[in-house]
């Protein structure tokens, strides 16, 4: 019998696959049984060893490893280029072997000495891995072969681990993290794949597609380097999984990933860990991942998550913060500080994780700050203790202290600050930027003596905020324009649910910035956006290029107060409205919809509909009659009249229109296999909903004849919107020639053979030059003085186009006669237009003031009571 059942699948020795490395070799079952076998009789059955392995990934680590736990003896997994590690383990447990490579080879080494005696270790001791632990300072878990078994056999379950899974193994087998991986699979007879290269190669996606991997597990820094590779490009047919631990993963990538496993029918895992526990203690369901990216999840098959005050005593309340605690059968047996400690039985029965966490009303745990002295940087586990402790043997006085964003290092002599630097990345294995390092002459002290760690850490979080002025510029456009909602540096304006409007106010922010945005950079994470290059310019005639879709919206809102004004033939504007409505929800909402988050994607609306139905109140107040065309937004469909006070004017015929083309699509994509099929091929199934669109414009007027009014129903111009959607869904040359010879055949049928006047001609031709402008033109260049002036058309053109009928039907009525025909329709235009642009104001200097607040709350230091009761918003993220 095996002493752990991940060897039972091993010792069966069949011919099913067990190993799969680079160069296309395989390592069967029967070969591992064959060689695991040989390397425990090297070791001896007799006296339980203790066998420290230096776990670089590798056909001879793992064969040593599983080897050593067949012959019933203990093994340390050890970080192979550490030697700082290697020596202080040696000194502290004196392993009985060392297996680790030298002179070009492995080498099993006996480091018994002659004469001398060795403390015996516990009999149910099977695994020593070296963790920060609670405390920050250095420490060994002690695992035993129960703990090993019962968290292999939960994965395996949770995951629905078979035989014929192949998992892709980037992750260190001196991680906790890693050992799961490879226990898990070899519990349900599964195979591992060692790739040879990093998640930084841009083969990385090729190489695991290839060796028909179906599944594969990451740290959070794993998944953004895979961001910069394009791995999300690659359609991989046999992955069916992916899991994240070992830190925080910023909840736009978890959106991304989720999305990019549902689009291949497969599922995204959101995990929750510690070494204490042999790994994995808490998962995210798939199917309960969405809006709650944030979460850890529940507990593991077989395991319990509670929570915990100061003095031990339950937290139950849903909301309320305490510190979390595992119980299960794969908690560690404890500690260990030398050999001595691995005679010791297992003490522990629950396992207080040092995080502080909360409990939703579904049961579901987030994790909201940190008990204990040590961060999750990168994905490493980093003790402030143990850092200190290195730059301590190189004679530097230190206090160090951090959070996920980084480390901070106090130092008492400016001088050695570059040395401190070099050290800390050498030993917490961080680059060098995610490390910073302050001169502090006197440390501060409490009453007893120790160092102040509380005061360092608001000194750091403060130095960072002020240091950030400059550089978080555009995160501080973010939150204004966003607000109330909680914006972090990993967020980008696709996550946060942007749109139009929103588009339009950050992209006046970013002009006052004077920040040129890269293309794409809507989807881009705001620390990223960081990095733009800031642009100043002393002349107004220097030129400065204006995204198209920004100067179309502004030049459609002067068509539309021009014409509405003096009724001249040139009604363009309300098309090329409803061209970059299907545009703004191509660029900014279609992933919500494809991905079914209708929540997410209806939200514009509310921007829109609360000023318009504040304006129905008016005129039902004023009326002392109940508009409801107005209020159901049906209005454009022809069977109310505002001359009957049923309806507010026509006018506001594109807010029903707008809100209609909204519920089309939430409509057209509630179907679960339609998602899916706009998934798989998104700009063919455009082309057909646009086909759909063109249908209905041509056969439902005949059906549905309400005279001259049928101009303003959904059916009359839903094309528009979805020529525009398909316009934002044309990345390549080929797809933009395509939609441009549908639209020319199109608008130029309704141009020139369904003309009812010479305004039809004039707008559907207005609408084709719009349309090209979006497909081959994606930036105007204009001086700045005037788009500084288009900007703030575009910006305010929403309530220019509520409020600029008031002007000349209620402001001006006094003058109406007084003035010159051609005086007043002037004023009225340019009386409409400041209007608009003053209520946009006035609106955006609340949404600042509010904005700001908000930045002032969530960049501050939160009180500990706060801190225990609340997320952290943008202070964690990177």
């Amino acid at each position: 019998m095996p002493p752990v059942d991940i060897l039972s699948e091993i010792v069966r020795a069949d011919d099913r696959v067990a190993l799969v490395f680079a160069d296309g070799r395989t390592l069967s079952y029967a070969d591992l049984d064959a060689r695991t076998l040989r390397f425990a009789e090297r070791l001896g059955q007799g006296k339980k060893r203790l066998i420290a392995i230096s776990a670089e990934t590798s056909e001879h680590m793992i064969v040593a490893y599983l080897g050593a736990l067949r012959a019933g003896h203990a093994v340390a997994m050890l970080p192979p280029c550490d030697d700082r590690l290697w020596r202080d383990f040696l000194a502290a447990f004196r392993p009985d072997f060392t297996f680790r490579p030298a002179d070009g080879r492995w080498r099993l080494i006996d480091e018994s000495r002659p004469g001398g005696s060795r403390q015996q270790l516990h009999p149910d001791l099977a695994l020593v891995l070296m963790t920060s632990g609670s405390s920050g300072t250095a420490k060994a878990v002690r695992l035993s072969y129960a703990n090993l078994d019962a968290n292999a056999r939960s994965i395996a379950d949770y995951l629905d681990l078979s035989s014929a899974d192949r998992a892709a193994l980037v992750l260190p087998l001196h991680y906790s993290y890693g050992l799961s991986v490879l226990h898990s699979h070899l519990v349900a007879g599964g195979s591992i794949f060692l790739p040879g290269v990093s998640v930084m190669s841009d083969d990385f996606a090729r190489v695991i597609g290839e060796s028909g991997c179906t599944n594969f597990s990451g740290v959070p820094y794993s998944y953004e380097l895979m961001e910069n590779t394009g791995f999300r490009a690659t359609e991989l047919k046999a992955l069916r999984f992916m899991t994240v631990a070992g830190g925080r993963l910023a909840p736009e990538l978890i959106r991304r990933y989720r999305d990019y496993m549902r689009a291949g029918g497969g599922r995204f895992f959101v995990m929750y860990g510690q070494t204490e526990a042999a790994a994995r203690i808490a998962f995210v369901p798939p199917e309960s991942l969405s809006d709650h990216e944030e979460r850890i999840g529940i507990a593991i098959p077989g395991g319990s998550l509670s929570l915990a005050d100061d003095e031990g005593n339950p937290v139950d309340r849903p909301g309320a913060a305490g510190e979390l605690v595992y119980s299960g059968p794969n908690v560690m047996m404890g500690y260990g500080a030398d050999r001595a400690d691995l005679a010791r039985s297992a003490e522990i029965e629950a396992l207080h994780t040092g995080d502080i966490a909360v409990r939703d009303h579904e049961g579901f745990f987030r994790i909201v700050g940190r008990k204990s002295r040590f961060a999750k940087v990168a994905g490493l586990r980093i003790g402030f203790d143990i850092m200190e402790q290195v730059l301590a043997e190189a004679g530097i006085a230190a206090a160090v202290v951090g959070d996920d964003e980084g480390l901070q290092a106090y130092v008492t002599d400016v001088d050695v600050a570059d040395q401190a630097r070099r050290i800390l990345a050498k030993a917490s294995h961080l680059p060098a930027n995610l490390i910073c390092v302050s001169e502090q002459t006197n440390l501060p002290r409490l009453a007893s003596g120790k160092i102040d760690y509380d005061s360092l850490e608001k000194k750091m979080l403060k130095t960072r905020e002020k240091g950030r002025q400059a550089a978080v510029s555009v995160l501080e456009a973010y939150a204004r324009v966003f607000y109330p909602l909680s914006v972090g540096r990993n967020d980008s304006f696709v996550s946060l649910g942007g749109d139009s409007l929103r588009f339009l106010q950050l992209t006046m922010e970013f002009g006052r910035l004077g920040v040129d945005l890269p293309e794409g950079w809507a989807h881009a994470r705001i620390a990223e956006l960081d990095n733009c290059r800031q642009v100043t310019r002393s002349r107004l005639a220097d030129v400065r290029a204006l995204p198209t879709d920004l100067v179309l919206r502004a030049i459609a809102i002067l068509l539309v107060v021009v014409h509405h004004e003096m009724v001249w033939p040139i009604p363009g504007g309300s098309g090329v409205m409803l061209l970059l409505v299907g545009f703004s929800l191509a660029r900014f909402q279609s992933a919500h919809f494809l991905a079914g988050r209708f929540r997410q994607a209806l939200r514009p609306a509310i921007n829109v509909l609360i000023p318009y139905f504040f304006i129905v109140a008016a005129y039902a107040l004023v009326w002392r009659a109940v508009p409801w065309a107005s209020i159901t937004l049906t209005g454009n469909f022809g069977y109310a009249d505002p001359e009957r006070h049923e309806m507010v004017p026509y006018l506001y015929w594109f807010i029903e229109a707008y809100a209609q083309t909204l519920l089309v699509f939430a409509l057209i994509f509630a179907i679960p296999a339609v998602r899916k099929l706009a998934r798989a091929r998104p700009f063919a199934f455009s082309l057909g909903l646009l086909g759909l669109a063109v249908a209905a414009r041509f056969s439902l007027p005949p059906i549905f004849d309400i005279g001259k009014r049928q101009i303003f129903t959904i059916y009359w111009g839903f094309h528009l919107a979805i020529f525009g959607w398909c316009a934002g869904l044309a990345d390549r040359a080929a797809r933009r020639m395509v939609l441009t010879a549908l639209a020319a055949a199109v608008l130029g049928y309704l141009a020139f053979w369904e003309t009812v006047w010479i305004g039809t001609t004039v707008k559907y031709l207005t609408i084709f030059a719009a349309l090209l402008a979006l497909l081959y033109l994606p930036r105007i260049p204009l001086p700045v003085w005037l788009g500084r002036f288009v900007t703030l058309i575009a910006v305010s053109a929403f309530p220019i186009y509520l409020l600029h009928r008031f002007v000349p039907e209620l402001l001006m009525t006094p003058a109406a006669g007084a003035l010159p025909v051609s005086v007043f329709h002037l004023l009225a235009i340019a009386g409409g237009l400041a209007l608009g642009i003053i209520a946009n104001k006035t609106v955006a200097e609340f949404r600042n003031l509010l904005g700001g607040m908000a930045i002032g709350e969530n960049t501050g230091v939160p009180q500990p009571a706060l801190l225990l009761q609340r997320p952290f918003v943008m202070r964690r993220n990177r």
